[in-house]
């Protein structure tokens, strides 16, 4: 019985006829010619370019005439052509197998690129290495992307680092404020600059932290201290806060809460650090004497919290800007008192984000006011927590004062001194064997 003529169709493990080696060929140049992100080009063994795609011309600016026969050093800068880099990666790749790396590269017009590259041998029927192909990626969107965020997180730590730093000469001269608050022999001209200084000191201390809060929202180093919280004692807390600003412009605030309690999680301290930059924002962008309206309602298990002025208002476009770091509004309502960093409302959000709530901004446009809304989850008929009972001691106490800053330790135990209490200092936390403290003030 003869075989059928199927059969006899040359097997599998015959030689490609050079019809098919052509259409293989055809194939694969057409493939590397549509890849337009890579440069994929080929070596000889001695590291000349022998092909070049239609890839790498858009990404290196080179056409194949005018590259074609030259050494692939050509793409290398300077420096690394001197230190022998090229040969390197060849040596790497015929001794490995493969060769990675990355790093700068020269276009035909002299730009750099950063590069990521990859070279692998090109064998004969011999197993012997014959040439290379090399395909080259662009990564320098990748590499301005890393370099932004490492910036980012290195102005995070210098922010941290200065606040802290700041912070140090603040402590004594804020001390030294209550002394002369509790001195009546003051003329008024010094009780003026007094309280000059202490509106000053107040404001810059306010920068400092919120640089410092910055700085630790952004290194992930922000704990809530959550309970159960009441709105009306939030609302209450955030307006005492801010009391200084409001009153030296003359502004009220009136406020409309829910008759009921509202409780929900927060962290108590937090959430009146909001309200009060919210409140300082009302009031830098509001007219002298003018009203401030602070509403709070509850649909079903979502509190909203609006405050809500009369000032200069928000163009459309500039609504969720005004929330990015370190960028200010102008007003020509407050352009004399804009002193700020651009910190404030960004702040707000990182801490209402923390809490799971939102914050957003709305206005009818320039000169029409503007509304703050936070909205956050809330409990119902929960109580809020019964706070620590705070009240003051009564009578002389004794009392260690420990900071490595002198100046801000002996301000502070003249002010205590003053009060009437037994004031010890320490600048460091260890004392040496049989001697008294480092510092110490008794009062008579």
């Amino acid at each position: 019985m003869t075989e059928p003529s199927s059969l006899n169709a040359p097997s599998s493990s015959a030689s490609p006829t050079p019809q098919v080696e052509e259409s293989s060929e055809t194939s694969y140049r057409a493939l590397v010619d549509a890849i337009q992100d890579y440069a994929i080009f080929t070596l000889t063994g001695t590291g000349h370019i022998s092909s070049w795609s239609p890839g790498a011309q858009r990404m290196k600016g080179y056409a194949a005439a005018e590259v074609i026969g030259k050494h692939f050093s050509v793409f290398y800068t300077p420096e690394a052509v001197a230190s022998g880099w090229p040969d390197y990666e060849l040596r790497c790749a015929r001794a490995e197998g493969r060769f990675e790396d990355e790093g700068w590269r020269v276009r035909k017009d002299g730009t750099l690129f950063w590069a990521n590259v990859t070279i692998t041998p090109i064998y004969d029927e011999s197993r012997a290495v014959s040439g290379f192909a090399k395909v080259v990626r662009d990564m320098s969107e990748r590499r301005r992307l890393e370099e932004i965020e490492a910036s980012s997180r290195r102005m995070s730590e210098f922010l941290a680092t200065l606040s802290h730093e700041l912070r140090n000469p603040l402590a004594p001269v804020r001390n030294a404020i209550n002394l002369m608050r509790l001195d009546t022999s003051l003329s008024p001209h010094a009780a003026r600059c007094r309280d000059m200084i202490d509106r000053q000191i107040s404001h810059l201390t306010r920068l400092v932290d919120d640089l410092l809060d910055v700085g630790r929202i952004a290194s992930g180093k922000v704990g809530l201290r959550l309970r159960n919280v009441d709105l009306r004692d939030v609302v209450e807390r955030g307006i005492e806060s801010a009391r200084p600003v409001l009153d030296l412009r003359g502004q009220q605030v009136d406020v409309s809460l829910p008759d009921e309690p509202v409780a929900f999680r927060a962290d108590l301290t937090r959430l009146v650090q909001v309200l009060q930059n919210l409140l300082h924002n009302a009031a830098k962008f509001s007219p002298a004497g003018s009203r401030i309206a602070i509403s709070g309602e509850v649909t079903g298990r979502l509190l909203e919290l609006r405050v809500s002025d009369p000032g200069c208002g928000i163009q459309h476009d500039a609504l969720e800007d005004i929330f990015s770091l370190f960028v200010q509004r102008s007003s020509p309502i407050s352009e004399a008192r804009n002193a700020g960093l651009g910190i404030g409302l960004s702040l707000c959000r990182s801490l209402v984000e923390l809490h799971g709530g939102t914050i957003r901004a709305s206005s009818a446009g320039l000169g029409k006011g503007s509304t703050f809304t936070i909205q956050m989850p809330c409990i119902k008929h929960q109580p809020a927590d019964t706070a620590a009972d705070t009240s003051p001691r009564t009578g002389a106490l004794r009392v260690l004062v420990v900071d490595d800053n002198r100046d801000s330790a002996d301000s502070l135990a003249m002010l205590l001194e003053m009060l009437g209490h037994e004031v010890s200092v320490a600048y460091e936390g260890k004392r040496p064997a049989r001697s008294p403290p480092v510092f110490r003030r008794t009062s008579r």
